[in-house]
């Protein structure tokens, strides 16, 4: 497992994720689809071609799911019990076809739970990048956390 217990995140804990990934044209269509999101600046490269982009743009909820996937190995894998929300949520520059992903996270705050002894919150600030390292997705998510277990406690 290797996601962290609670006790394990401080604020202003960084992670530069080692995982990247490339956009393609069929997770756009994909997500698009499945999410039954019609909108032609999405799928319609003809009617994409007309706006200021250019081309389509990635859907931002996938942006969104995709830039917290990446973070979830090395911070939340195994040991969160639920995400409690997400804020602040910002797409300052768009996603296309071909663009390559890299997220940063810094814990912004840890707390006990007043009503779970064996668990706490994290929020966390997670920032995307595409391959020109401009910042093309943000937002702060809450996690409900485990703490480490009475056995594996050190």
């Amino acid at each position: 497992m290797a996601g962290l217990w609670f006790e394990e995140f401080s604020v202003g804990q960084t992670f530069d994720h080692p995982i990247t990934r490339t956009v393609t044209e069929m997770d756009n269509m994909l997500f698009s689809n499945m999410t039954l999101n019609p909108q032609p600046l999405h799928i319609d490269f003809h009617f994409a071609a007309k706006t200021e982009f250019g081309k389509p743009l990635v859907n931002s909820l996938f942006t969104l799911g995709l830039m917290i996937g990446i973070s979830v190995h090395d911070t939340t894998l195994g040991t969160t019990i639920a995400n409690l929300g997400m804020t602040d949520v910002n797409f300052p520059a768009p996603v296309f076809h071909g663009d390559s992903i890299r997220v940063v996270t810094t814990v912004e705050a840890v707390r006990a739970s007043g009503s779970r002894p064996d668990a706490g919150l994290v929020t966390f600030r997670h920032r995307a990048f595409n391959q020109n390292n401009q910042e093309v997705a943000n937002c702060s998510r809450v996690a409900f956390m485990r703490k480490r277990p009475a056995e594996k406690a050190k």
